[in-house]
């Protein structure tokens, strides 16, 4: 199996990666795309995971599953079934790599553990000073990208009525899926 950072260094061949050499992942949503662009220099780790996940497809057919106006949309984690789904192994949190959970970011969701991020992410909506390390925890939430095209589907997706599902709570009362991630060349 080919890894996510071997993955990066042959598509992305470069000593120095310029602006236009990150690595960038495109989320083809039934509400339009979302174009993520990556920093693999300052979080190399979640990256790397991010694009493992993309390559072994687990984001295909995922749905937002938390969706909160004025704060952020999130995915990853469950299946258009509603079922979670599984995941690989936690990642070590790399929150304090000077990125801030600012409009427009991606970041890794986690439980109170500050090590127990997987799959999930959020896309913040607002700036949202109060997840910067070490707040609110003493960890803080690990940003890793950002969106560079595709904020306006973001800013519909943030909109769509929510409800209960479960023990969900903020969950859209229609299906918002992510139908394909892929690694833009």
């Amino acid at each position: 199996m080919l890894t996510a950072s071997a993955l990066c260094a042959l598509a992305f061949p470069a000593a120095a990666q310029t602006p236009s050499a990150l690595p960038k992942v495109r989320l083809s949503t039934s509400m339009g795309d979302i174009v993520l662009e990556l920093y693999p220099d300052k979080a190399p780790k979640t990256v790397e995971n991010f694009l493992q996940y993309v390559q072994d497809k687990h984001y295909d057919g995922t749905v937002f599953h938390r969706v909160m106006d004025n704060f952020m949309i999130q995915g990853g984690g469950f299946g258009t079934d509603l079922q979670q789904k599984t995941t690989r192994s936690p990642i070590p949190l790399e929150a304090s790599n000077g990125l801030k959970n600012d409009r427009g970011t991606i970041a890794m969701a986690r439980t109170s553990n500050p090590n127990s991020a997987t799959a999930q992410f959020f896309i913040n909506v607002v700036n949202n000073a109060g997840l910067n390390a070490p707040s609110p925890d003493g960890y803080g939430y690990a940003v890793f990208g950002k969106v560079t095209a595709g904020m306006d589907v973001v800013d519909k997706i943030k909109l769509v009525p929510v409800g209960s599902q479960g023990m969900q709570q903020n969950w859209p009362k229609s299906p918002v899926t992510i139908l394909k991630a892929t690694l833009e060349k």
